[in-house]
């Protein structure tokens, strides 16, 4: 566990994203311009949805079918097991309690990516259809977590269609699913064309969004005086909780220790990217400060230092 430990600490993608920090830390005015950010957000979502796309049209029926619907489980747990502890345990209020839960009910989509580079590293390479659970994982949560919230409001003024639009349209649902279309859809002769471009750039472009990714989590290190203990406790040992639920229901539905460890991963990420405009529109009360902090200042450095070993190692221990 020792030495896993240390290859993850000492990969490229963990040190780009401490320098991020350390940067923010030390108030320096570096930050990649905003354009450049974006666009590299677009080439790793559009490859990740076209390779996922291209593994999929190969992949049996009967081999995504078990793992796809025990992603989908996943999706309907998480938000409730989310919502209950910060509620009954945490205190707090069903607004705050419903947000927070649609993070957590989500995926973070750079978690997914930084964990399939690093089974990738250690030689245990997971199924390439893992994008198409990574879009099954993406809107059930925050659907269920919304749900929750909305039935404890006097009155619901926003439709229900305008969430779903949000949700649906969004950068990550389009160039994800998007993807997974075209790249299934696409001649295998069409691929090799464009798959030095998507596939041989995919790491410097990944190192590069988590050295800017470490400096936006940098700016949120002061929110953690506010959000206090609970929410740093709840921020590190649910992901580990539905971490590890996902690596055993990953083993069950018969993937790798690979694919085992990036399901797991998925399942203790929380998203930051589309949950919050979703929860903006059906929750305006919910204070965003505490799920912003709590997903990615506390549960996505977690799970990029420590979390992605810790299910790479329970997913070895589990799959012998």
């Amino acid at each position: 566990m020792g030495e896993i430990l240390r290859i993850n600490l000492l990969s490229p993608i963990t040190l780009a994203f401490a320098l991020g920090v350390f940067a923010r830390l030390v108030r320096s005015e570096f930050s990649l311009p905003r354009d450049i950010y974006a666009g590299l957000g677009v080439y790793l979502l559009f490859s990740l949805g076209l390779k996922g796309g291209v593994e999929l049209a190969h992949a049996p029926l009967g081999t995504i079918l078990a793992p796809a619907l025990l992603t989908l489980g996943l999706g309907c747990l998480r938000p409730l097991t989310s919502y209950w502890v910060l509620r009954r345990l945490g205190g707090l209020g069903t607004s705050d309690a419903a947000g927070i839960g649609a993070h957590y009910g989500s995926v973070s989509a750079v978690t997914f990516i930084a964990a399939v580079a690093f089974v990738e590293a250690m030689g245990a390479p997971a199924e390439g259809f893992m994008p198409t659970l990574l879009a099954l994982l993406e809107s059930p949560g925050i659907h269920i977590a919304l749900a929750l919230g909305s039935l404890k409001l006097a009155s619901s003024e926003t439709p229900t269609s305008e969430v779903f639009h949000e949700i649906l349209t969004g950068r990550t649902m389009i160039l994800l699913v998007g993807g997974l279309v075209v790249g299934y859809s696409m001649a295998p002769e069409a691929w090799e064309q464009v798959s030095p471009f998507f596939e041989g750039l995919f790491k410097g472009a990944l190192v590069l969004f988590l050295l800017e990714m470490g400096v936006v989590a940098g700016e949120r290190l002061g929110d953690l005086r506010r959000v206090g203990l609970f929410l740093l406790a709840f921020g590190t040992l649910m992901p580990l909780v539905h971490g590890a639920l996902g690596v055993v229901l990953g083993h069950w539905a018969g993937l790798s220790v690979g694919g085992a460890t990036v399901l797991g991963t998925m399942s203790a990420s929380a998203s930051y990217i589309a949950a919050p405009p979703a929860v903006r529109v059906t929750l305006p009360d919910a204070n965003p400060t505490l799920s912003l902090t709590a997903s990615l200042a506390i549960t996505f450095p977690f799970n990029l230092l420590v979390g992605i070993p810790v299910y790479f190692q329970l997913a070895r221990w589990i799959g012998g």
